[in-house]
């Protein structure tokens, strides 16, 4: 397990066991608890805890800074929206599989569903796309199968 998977682990153990579902830590004490530099925590908290996984992070950088993170309970229908509406004009293949690793996570997708349209954006699918457009021809088939399931 790398440090990055360690740092979202004791971070997502740590949400589950705040009362309000908020979370508030030192970016330095967490930096010094897993003997890494502060921008590996960064690095952390926009991957591992984007708005598309459902969280939302807050943060004040200096001497007395901190990172806020709150688990946001939102339902199928606006999850799904958010999701399609920050997708941009290409998404490669680990980001698809995020994505809707992520939606089957959260429940907005059923693991079938899940992996039914994985394997539509997959490279073997796309193979007579040229390598070139085949991540915007993956964005545009994930928004609008994406759509259907809205």
């Amino acid at each position: 397990m790398g440090i990055s998977d360690l740092i979202a682990s004791f971070l997502q153990d740590s949400l589950e066991m705040a009362e309000d579902g908020v979370l508030e830590v030192q970016r330095n004490d967490l930096a010094e608890r897993f003997h890494c530099v502060p921008s590996q925590i960064n690095y952390v908290m926009s991957t591992r805890f984007s708005p598309e996984r459902g969280y939302i992070v807050e943060s004040r950088r200096g001497g007395n800074g901190y990172i806020r993170i709150t688990r946001v309970q939102v339902d199928r229908q606006t999850l799904l929206m958010h999701v399609i509406n920050s997708l941009g004009d290409q998404v490669d293949l680990p980001s698809a599989r995020a994505i809707l690793s992520n939606l089957v996570h959260t429940g907005a997708l059923d693991a079938e569903v899940g992996q039914m349209i994985l394997t539509a954006v997959g490279d073997k699918a796309l193979m007579q796309v040229p390598r070139i457009l085949r991540d915007g021809v993956r964005a545009d088939i994930l928004k609008q199968v994406l759509i259907l399931q809205v």
